[in-house]
């Protein structure tokens, strides 16, 4: 009868983690969603949603649209059909007009603009009151591009004051 022989071997376990290698792999990660994702969102990618704030149309949200090129920013078009809700957070958007004629008041002063103007929310630590008119009979319309990352620098607040009729009177029913 032959000898059996056995043989034991052990694995080396795994080192720990260095977080050095974890940064550089989120890193990498980071520059291959972007060169990758989609560079491109349509309008009819998109749906109108009725919100407190009014009727609005996200492009790009972080959390929503996570195939997105960029979700370091929220962009958004806001239908403004006669008043939007009141709102305050710490400022630091654009709002660029698509359509129509009205304004935007903001910390009580009324800011009249139109299709082409292009309107800057500086930021402000004490929060910027905001809400949008419409003053003509046809769409009103406005499309926001926010930078997440120098929100979050900023620890910018998201406060409802106000909420928009439109909404208040979908709930109602």
């Amino acid at each position: 009868m032959a000898d059996l022989t056995r043989t034991r071997s052990r694995e080396q376990e795994a080192p720990p983690a260095l977080k050095y290698d974890m940064a550089y792999q989120k890193r990498g990660d980071f520059i291959e969603h972007g060169e990758t994702s989609k560079v491109l969102v349509r309008d009819t990618d998109r749906e109108w949603e009725l919100c407190r704030q009014g009727h609005i149309k996200w492009y790009i949200l972080e959390h929503e649209y996570p195939e997105t090129a960029l979700n370091d920013w929220w962009v958004f078009v806001h239908d403004i059909k006669k008043v939007s809700g009141k709102h305050r957070h710490q400022g630091g958007l654009v709002l660029f007009i698509i359509e129509g004629h009205g304004a935007t008041e903001v910390n009580g002063e009324l800011i009249e603009w139109e299709k082409g103007d292009c309107v800057l929310l500086p930021m402000d630590p004490n929060g910027i009151e905001h809400k949008h008119y419409n003053y003509g009979t046809e769409p009103a319309k406005w499309l926001a591009f926010i930078h997440i990352p120098t929100w979050d620098h900023v620890a910018s607040e998201l406060v409802q004051i106000e909420i928009s009729q439109d909404f208040q009177q979908k709930m109602a029913k």
